[in-house]
């Protein structure tokens, strides 16, 4: 069962894979999505960074509410321009990418306290039962998550400023 709780991420992954290399390569970015973009993904990397780094613990817990909240905030920060900028079909994947975004990061807070070890409620704890592979897959996804910022902050700011942005 703790697959399950795996889902959200591969979907993320798989919905924001496709914006950047099919909409976002085909018409260039602005300098507010080249901006933009990297400091979201820097919202979703330190609230998974937390997860990693810092036991869980009530007090914990709030903060994390507190940058998960900022982080579902902060990634439609853009809505108002991107309907310039962007087709519908684009605009839909955000949509989804929304909806995605707050079910990830309500999964990787149930996934927090097992992998601390700390005691959860015994349908939790039932439910995701293979701490070592949560462990695992946590520290994979916070280091995937860095890789793309990483990506995002050169290629689009460095390699790619340069190009021609087209407009929809």
């Amino acid at each position: 069962m703790w697959i399950t709780v795996m889902t959200p991420f591969v979907l993320q992954a798989i919905a924001i894979g496709f914006d950047e290399y099919y909409f976002h390569w085909r018409r260039g970015l602005p300098l507010w999505e080249r901006i933009g973009h990297p400091l979201d993904t820097l919202s979703l990397f330190i609230c998974l960074l937390m997860i990693v780094l810092v036991p869980f613990t009530m007090t914990a817990f709030k903060v994390y509410i507190g940058l998960a909240i900022f982080s579902c905030l902060m990634v439609t920060k853009d809505e108002f321009v991107h309907k310039h900028h962007c087709p519908a079909a684009e605009n839909w994947l955000h949509a989804l990418l929304f909806l995605l975004h707050p079910i990830t990061l309500a999964c990787a807070a149930m996934i927090w306290p097992i992998i601390w070890h700390v005691e959860t409620p015994w349908w939790i704890s039932s439910w995701l039962d293979n701490p070592e592979l949560l462990t695992t897959f946590m520290y994979c996804q916070t280091g995937a998550v860095l890789l793309f910022f990483l990506y995002q902050v050169l290629f689009w700011n460095f390699l790619w400023s340069s190009y021609p942005v087209k407009k929809n």
